[in-house]
């Protein structure tokens, strides 16, 4: 059993590779140790009555003087009505997860150590090291009043037992409906009636500024109520296929699967992830939007599992390099690396080298877009993709396939790879031996003896295999050179380093 209790830590350099790099269709881990103007929000005010009312602006400001500032929401009512659907987690499970279950690693001389040791596993500080058994705890909301209630897949993972307490103080034993890691979505149900419901809103409406309330039990502590602002939507981590939402709201271990509320009172999302360097509060918050998970708690209720669609590529981002390269007008798509034999994206004929601009007229900016594209689809579902190739536009439709028929890593082969060199690069090149082509499976390229100038500095290296140049394969040193030769600012070299494919633009104007 993972630490429930912990919102799992993304490391820095983790986070910055995740913020700007490639995009896999992958799952997505749990926490540890991760203005609209006044006219927008008089319109909102419009569309729904406001839970809790903000105090009046103050007056215009004469000509000349400075605006004056907008006053900050009123969180008092949202907390008391909406915080009755708002429920803590205990669950005890037989595997280990962390020697402190998921609290601050304090030294003893530290001023807080007796406060968070209260927290602790009460069979000793080395509970979690012993394995048996192991407890955690983390939050949830109650979504229908027959005891539904919507938490995160990593508070619940390896679970034995699993007890709710609502705000009433009573306590139940809870069933796992199901969960989905890949969302760290998870569903549960009490055995009660008439509960209090969290109202659901749309997470598709926020708007960076916005603020927004966090609700939870954070290091244990019941009912903690933390306010602040959407810093980011639509933000991809690593390879996480959830487009999550990204605040300044202190979330803390402890409030993962808790909800996240707009100021009119409605669940726009669950806490789930936070980045610390030190298992605590940082200033980056990550929450999955409630429309998502709405979806996938529909799915395991009726069925108790999910369907994840898939297109079957692998992607990476499109940096200026790359734009250059392909001649973009704008630093923009998914940059497609890889296409998996036999998939959809090969039936529908999505090659290595293209760059997916949009699907179902949604904007692809960045790679990351396009696996949180598929969380949001299912099998069978129709994808029409703008995709630029070979200096222009082109449609590919596809039907998207179930994600649980991916073929193994290991019955998996790539289609073409796209990398090449020549002098003007700075590389040493030679073409594949037969003995080579059968060890490494890799039918078309050549050999890098040596890498220096621009291709060095760009990142390739001795013994990597130069696949295909700006999209087009390469085998013989004349192509590489003739491929070079038409380009302008920068190539795109695919190379492949050991088993993987990447595409590096390399810079030569």
């Amino acid at each position: 059993m993972s630490n429930p209790s912990a919102v799992t830590a993304i490391t820095a350099k983790r986070l910055m590779l995740a913020l700007g790099a490639a995009g896999v269709i992958g799952g997505a881990v749990g926490a540890i140790a991760v203005n609209h103007n006044n006219a927008v929000a008089s319109a909102a005010a419009q569309a729904a009555p406001a839970v809790a009312a903000a105090p009046a602006p103050a007056p215009a400001a004469a000509a000349g003087a400075p605006a004056s500032t907008v006053a900050l929401p009123d969180f008092t009512r949202i907390a008391a009505q909406q915080g009755k659907a708002v429920v803590n987690i205990r669950v005890v499970g037989g595997a280990k997860t962390a020697s402190r279950g998921g609290l601050p690693n304090l030294d003893p001389s530290h001023p807080f150590y007796e406060f968070f040791r209260q927290f602790q596993d009460p069979r000793g500080e080395r509970g979690g090291d012993r394995g048996t058994p192991v407890f955690g705890a983390g939050s949830g909301f109650i979504v229908s009043p027959d005891g539904v209630i919507l938490t995160n897949a990593h508070v619940v993972q390896g679970a034995d037992e699993v007890t709710v307490k609502l705000q009433d103080r009573r306590e139940f034993r809870a069933k796992v409906l199901g969960s989905d890691p890949r969302t760290d979505v998870a569903v549960l149900k009490i055995d009660a009636k008439g509960l209090p419901v969290a109202p659901l809103g749309k997470s598709q409406s926020l708007l960076v500024g916005e603020w927004v309330l966090a609700i939870g039990s954070p290091f244990g502590l019941e009912s903690t109520v933390t306010a602040g602002v959407v810093s980011a939507t639509g933000r991809t981590i690593s390879d996480a296929a959830v487009p999550f939402i990204q605040t300044d709201v202190a979330v803390n271990p402890g409030n993962s699967g808790g909800p996240l509320f707009n100021t009119r009172g409605e669940v726009v999302g669950i806490n789930s992830q936070i980045y610390s360097m030190t298992g605590g509060y940082q200033g980056l918050s990550f929450s999955i939007p409630i429309d998502l998970a709405v979806r996938i708690k529909d799915q395991i209720v009726a069925t108790g599992k999910v369907q994840h669609a898939m297109l079957g590529v692998q992607v990476q981002e499109v940096g200026q390099g790359f734009a250059d390269s392909f001649k973009l007008e704008s630093v923009e798509g998914a940059l497609v690396l890889s296409v998996e034999r036999g998939g959809p994206a090969e039936r529908a004929g999505l090659k290595p080298g293209d760059v997916i601009r949009s699907a179902n007229g949604k904007t692809i900016v960045s790679s990351g877009d396009l696996p949180a594209l598929m969380t949001l689809s299912k099998p069978g579902d129709k994808m029409a993709l703008d995709v630029w190739r070979d200096g222009k536009l082109v449609r590919v439709d596809t039907t998207l396939g179930d994600a649980a028929a991916r073929p193994r890593r290991g019955q998996q082969q790539e289609l073409a790879e796209v990398t090449d060199n020549s002098a003007k690069l700075g590389l040493s090149l030679r073409p594949l031996e037969s003995s080579e082509r059968r060890r490494s499976g890799i039918a078309n390229g050549l050999v890098i003896e040596d890498a220096s100038g621009a291709a060095m500095i760009a990142g390739v290296e001795p013994g990597d295999v130069l696949i295909s140049v700006n999209g087009r394969p390469v085998n013989t040193v004349e192509q590489v050179r003739d491929m070079v030769s038409k380009a302008s600012k920068s190539v795109a070299l695919l190379i492949q380093r050991g088993g993987d494919k990447i595409f590096i633009p390399v810079r030569i104007g």
